[in-house]
């Protein structure tokens, strides 16, 4: 017999759209009361649970009750961190353990569906179709040894990546910027024009403006088409937008599992470590660097490591992870960890957006740690060169506007004066033109005399 309270069934169990399930509790059901609420967090007493473990919490509110997590414990006191708005809640509020973990249910009808952090529709589609699988919510670790090395390239339709930042299928990549610098427009361009097979888009912590105006007009029905987006605006609560960004990653293992080429795009891990920060600080984790607890450094490498090219082979996950960088700080500490933990970087300048030269990639600044393996010697060369001259012309700027740089004094920056125009209409890219990865090795190889 299953111990399990209907509403809570009702809710979700039987609801066939929730991704999200939480497994059945096969004992008697555990029952205690809320004892204090600090913050975001409810101290529960007379209930024992594990971390993780989903309680239902009754209110004042006639026929109201809500969902919350474990998230930590102290002796006999658990810190329950609430899904929703606490509306009704009180002193001695009955807590019910529902729950001890949570497992995925998914299924190939998921391309160009919109999902909330909890894995059910918004899009007004009706319910997700197809067979369902079921998946491990935390994912399943794969021995370093069956990972096979990357040696595939994935055409982006990016002329500057394409060319002088050539990605990897399974490769995972940190898109680093400061607000406003078109972060989102070439995450849209890379969902319409890349080579893979299917596009997992988790939109985490941004304003729920942003979420409607990504999917309509950056998207647009081509990118949607073969995209599936899980958000989970900056308003939910943060154990749900770490809930949606788990999802998110079993999302592009399934397709990896089903031999697929994924690519990964998460806007943004910054927003994923605020999530984790707010939790780790309502359960008294002692703040670190910016009020990071050590919780957030433990959590980005573990998701991080959920993607890449599948055991023997099976499938690959290329994953991009934008990273605010604050006040255009790049010594941020997600930043730091994310640059250490991930197979390069892609950063964009405010001083190239301002110039309106999108995308604004700064190449002084970005690496692909896995190109000089992926492409010819010979190819790899020029990238290399073209890089430098454009480097050398962007830290000379200022003296060739004032005329202070006298030809003949550098022959290298003669010669990016030389190619100035060419290189920066090269890099120049229309959000609608999409320039295969050959096209672009071309064009390069025409700008460098070949």
């Amino acid at each position: 017999m299953l111990y399990i309270n209907n509403h809570f069934v009702n809710r979700f169990n039987n609801n066939v759209s929730s991704l999200i399930k939480f497994k059945e509790l096969r004992t008697p059901k555990k029952s205690g009361r809320l004892v204090r609420v600090v913050g975001l967090t409810l101290e529960a007493k007379g209930v024992s649970a594990p971390l993780g473990a989903i309680c239902e919490v009754d209110s004042t509110v006639k026929n109201k009750t809500f969902l919350a997590e474990v998230v930590g414990f102290q002796n006999d006191i658990l810190y329950l961190m609430p899904f929703e708005e606490t509306e009704g809640v009180g002193p001695g509020s009955k807590v019910t353990l529902i729950a001890n973990s949570s497992e995925v249910s998914l299924s190939r009808g998921l391309t160009g569906r919109v999902l909330d952090g909890l894995g059910q529709p918004i899009d007004g589609k009706g319910q997700i179709k197809g067979d369902i699988e079921k998946m491990p919510y935390e994912g399943k670790s794969i021995n370093p040894l069956d990972r096979l090395p990357i040696n595939e390239v994935l055409d982006t339709g990016i002329k500057a990546i394409n060319s002088c930042l050539t990605i990897g299928r399974g490769q995972r990549l940190g898109l680093i910027a400061g607000s406003g610098v078109g972060k989102s427009v070439l995450l849209g361009m890379l969902t319409r024009n890349t080579s893979a097979d299917i596009v997992v888009i988790g939109l985490i912590g941004e304003r729920g403006r942003e979420v409607k105006e990504f999917i309509s007009n950056t998207l647009g029905n081509e990118g949607l088409s073969k995209a599936v987006v899980v958000a989970a605006p900056a308003n939910i609560s943060p154990v749900v937008r770490l809930k949606a960004t788990k999802l998110t990653h079993s999302i592009a293992e399934y397709y990896r599992d089903k031999g697929k080429n994924v690519l990964l795009l998460l806007d943004s891990l910054t927003r994923v470590a605020h999530a984790q920060r707010e939790i780790g600080l309502s359960v008294g984790e002692p703040p670190t660097a910016k009020g990071y607890p050590p919780s957030v450094f433990a959590l980005l490498p573990k998701l991080i490591e959920r993607t890449g090219v599948g055991a023997n082979g099976n499938g690959t996950i290329t994953s991009i992870y934008t990273v605010l960088a604050e006040g255009d700080d790049i010594s941020d500490p997600v930043v730091d960890i994310a640059r250490a933990s991930l197979d390069g970087q892609v950063m964009l300048s405010r001083k190239l957006a301002d110039m309106a030269h999108y995308p604004a990639i700064d190449l002084a600044g970005s690496v692909s740690r896995v190109m000089p393996s992926i492409v010819s010697g010979e190819r790899l060369k020029k990238a290399n060169h073209f890089r430098r001259l454009w480097t050398l012309y962007q830290q000379n700027i200022d003296l060739i506007q004032v005329g202070a740089y006298e030809p003949g004094s550098n022959p290298e920056l003669d010669e990016a004066i030389k190619l100035r125009l060419a290189m920066e209409g090269f890099l120049l890219q229309g959000d609608d033109e999409n320039v295969s990865f050959e096209q672009s090795q071309q064009m390069l190889m025409g700008i460098m005399g070949i």
